[in-house]
């Protein structure tokens, strides 16, 4: 066996000689608040679950194609483990309880993402068992349209909630508004009337940010 040089012949690290010639002392100063949202920003836990097709497109994100964990974003089987909501397809009148539950078992500070049109406003199920946008159960951060939106589109909103929540900051995060407590049907539309083959959307039933 060959004997180990001594420690006098190792090279010494190149940052530490580099810090010793130009009087670098290795200290990084910023506020609390960055440093959490920076760790938070680059380690999102979303939610494993998903309600109809956009769930695909969701779960092919993390594939090796377009591989999210190389932004952090790690998925939690747990709610009470996650940060942010991925809210992927239909959700019904029977659904939206579940939901609603789910969210209100994670910890803050918590995000929402509706991912597709049918998440966002009831898509073409203009019907009373479909719920006309998840923004009437939950607050909402971020849209992604699209039917189903593809992976690039949903890296894109991880992308602009990080830039959201570096904006806002961790510690400065508050509560978002919650709408009412899901009630069945009355959340949605009502029943067609005798005559009519489609259920009609009274005013002020669209989501908010559908004008």
């Amino acid at each position: 066996m060959s004997e180990m040089p001594p420690e006098a012949e190792y090279k010494r690290p190149p940052l530490i000689e580099m810090g010793e010639k130009n009087g670098a002392i290795g200290i990084l100063t910023t506020t609390l608040d960055k440093l959490m949202t920076w760790g938070a920003t680059n380690s999102i836990w979303p939610m494993t679950f998903g309600l109809a097709c956009c769930a695909i497109e969701y779960m092919s994100s993390w594939g090796p194609v377009y591989d999210l964990d190389r932004f952090g974003v790690i998925l939690r089987a747990s709610p009470r483990q996650s940060d942010v909501m991925v809210v992927a397809g239909t959700v019904t009148n029977k659904m939206a309880p579940v939901v609603r539950r789910l969210y209100d078992q994670m910890p803050d500070p918590k995000y929402v993402i509706a991912m597709g049109i049918c998440t966002i406003a009831g898509g073409p199920f203009r019907s009373y068992g479909t719920l006309q946008g998840v923004d009437r159960i939950v607050p909402v951060d971020v849209h992604i349209p699209g039917c189903p939106p593809r992976p690039e589109a949903f890296i894109e909103g991880i992308r602009l909630l990080q830039r959201k929540m570096t904006k806002e900051g961790t510690l400065h995060w508050q509560p978002r508004p919650m709408p009412p407590m899901p009630s069945g049907i009355g959340h949605s539309l009502k029943a067609p009337e005798p005559g009519e083959k489609i259920s009609r959307v009274p005013p002020g039933m669209l989501p908010p940010h559908v004008k």
